[in-house]
Parts: C-alpha cells; structure tokens; sequence
C-alpha cells in the first residue's frame, strides 16, 4: 500500500484537534506530521515530539531552501510543516496526516495536488462562537476576530473534497475515517467480530 497525505483544516475552536487525536488514537498507522517553529517551547513540550523548535535564522534558511511544504508567521513566530519528513514518511508508504490551518493547507495542496483534502466545519457559526467562548482563553477582541476569520475560512470550504460538520464528535470521527479508509470503520469492525 502505498503512502498517502490527509490535510485537516478548518476554522479555529471547530474541534479539529480533539477529532486528529481520536483519529490517531484509533489508527496507529498515522502518522501526524510535526510542525517546526520558532517559538519558544511550553514547559511540557518536547523537541521533535511536539515541535522542532528552531532559531528565526534557521527557519528562514527553511524557506530559502524551500525545505517546508507551508510556513506562516502567527504572533511574531514562524510555524511550518518540513518537506523532507512528509516525503521521506509517504515514500515509505505510511499515511502522513497534516493539521493545519486554511493558508497552509492551499500551499501544501499546491505541492501535493493528490493529497486528500477535509474540511471540518462547525455545525453553525453561533456553535462556534460558543466553543470559543467556552474555552475562556481569549479577550472579546481575540474572540470577535478569530469570529470573523471563521466566516472567510468556512466560505472556502468547498476548496476541499470533502466537508465534514463537526456537530457530533463520534459521527465526525466516523466521517473521517471513511473518507481517509474508504469504507466505514464501524461496518469494517462489525464484520471482523462475525
């Protein structure tokens, strides 16, 4: 079998991290692909677990040399995914999967036109709002912006091959999986038990 690239994006506060780490918790196969950036690491961060943690120097010699599939800038500090670990992982023939956000997901998709594309959606924008604002994290005006970036990035929705709402979590993992396995897992475990 031969290796494949899954993109996962969608809006912030839809749910697309709790939804990978299910997914990876259920298929091992997967392999989620690390992120390089310069910002410093959290107290529990691990460097090449979490993140490659990098100088501003080095990750600008990352672009120069066109060693990321995508790179954006957020907050002052760089974040990008390294091209030569996706290649060398789906030359081996293993399933990389990519979380990340709408910009990067049009720069990798530009690389990698085969890749399979999902678009997690809210199940409305007032849901979203409530997810955000549940999360308690961020100033009213953090909140109305991350609101209105949301619009936009759901209007591009249908850039993507597949739109998955996120409005009931085990229902979207199920989504996930038959899209990236082709057949439903709940079918396929069913049949295993008979």
């Amino acid at each position: 079998m031969g290796g494949k690239l899954i993109v996962l994006t969608g809006p912030s506060g839809v749910g697309k991290g709790t939804l990978l780490r299910s997914l990876l918790n259920r298929h091992q196969e997967l392999y989620l692909s690390i992120s390089a950036t310069t910002r410093s690491p959290r107290a529990t961060e691990v460097d090449g677990k979490d993140y490659y943690f990098v100088s501003r120097s080095e990750f600008e010699q990352m672009v120069q040399a066109r060693e990321l599939l995508e790179w954006a800038e957020y907050a002052g500090n760089y974040y990008g995914t390294p091209r030569p670990a996706v290649k060398e992982r789906i030359d081996r023939g293993q399933w990389v999967i990519l979380e990340i956000e709408l910009e990067g997901a049009r720069q990798v998709l530009k690389s990698f036109p085969d890749a399979l594309s999902i678009f997690i959606l809210p199940p409305s924008v007032d849901e979203l709002e409530r997810r955000i604002r549940g999360r308690g994290q961020d100033p009213e005006e953090a909140i109305a912006h991350r609101l209105q970036r949301a619009k936009t990035e759901i209007a591009a929705a249908g850039e993507f091959q597949i739109q998955i709402v996120n409005d009931d979590l085990e229902t979207a993992l199920l989504k996930i999986e038959e899209a990236i396995f082709g057949t439903n897992t709940a079918d396929r475990n069913s049949e295993a038990e008979d």
